[in-house]
């Protein structure tokens, strides 16, 4: 019996000392550079009916994050291309959009625009995401221009 319960006891140490080590990596990994906890930048996705209705406000700034060959391919109209796979990709956004304004961005699925809407959010841009991208945007019979 004595030698059940120190087993158990070690177990609980054991299971202590495991979650210490667990939140205190937790609390130093969530920190951004300011040494305290800061939320991740956020972004709307939203679906094709919703961001088209979005989109069809001229204040609305619209951004085709995908390649150049991809923009040439078929655009939706009205959208600009400042490719997220560039290394310049926020210096362009910086220098092309104005914060004052909203931002929606699409790309083919919809996860490279998300990556997009996560650094334009972080910068202080108020960013609507195309969930599914063009992709789902054909799929609902809207259309693309060249």
């Amino acid at each position: 019996m004595l030698i059940l319960l120190m087993i158990g006891i070690k177990k609980l140490i054991l299971i202590a000392i495991v979650t210490i080590i667990a939140v205190s990596c937790a609390r130093i990994f969530s920190k951004g550079t300011t040494g305290k906890a800061e939320p991740l930048p956020s972004f709307a996705t939203v679906g094709v009916e919703e961001f088209q209705t979005f989109i069809a406000d001229d204040f609305v700034q619209l951004v085709d994050v995908r390649e150049p060959e991809e923009f040439e391919e078929g655009h939706i109209v009205g959208s600009v291309l400042i490719d997220v796979n560039e290394q310049d990709f926020l210096e362009k956004a910086l220098a092309t959009l104005d914060k004052q304004r909203p931002v929606a961005v699409y790309c083919r699925s919809g996860r490279r625009s998300a990556r997009a809407a996560s650094m334009l959010a972080g910068q202080g841009f108020k960013v609507t995401n195309l969930g599914g991208g063009v992709l789902a945007w054909q799929d609902q019979g809207k259309a693309l221009v060249k």
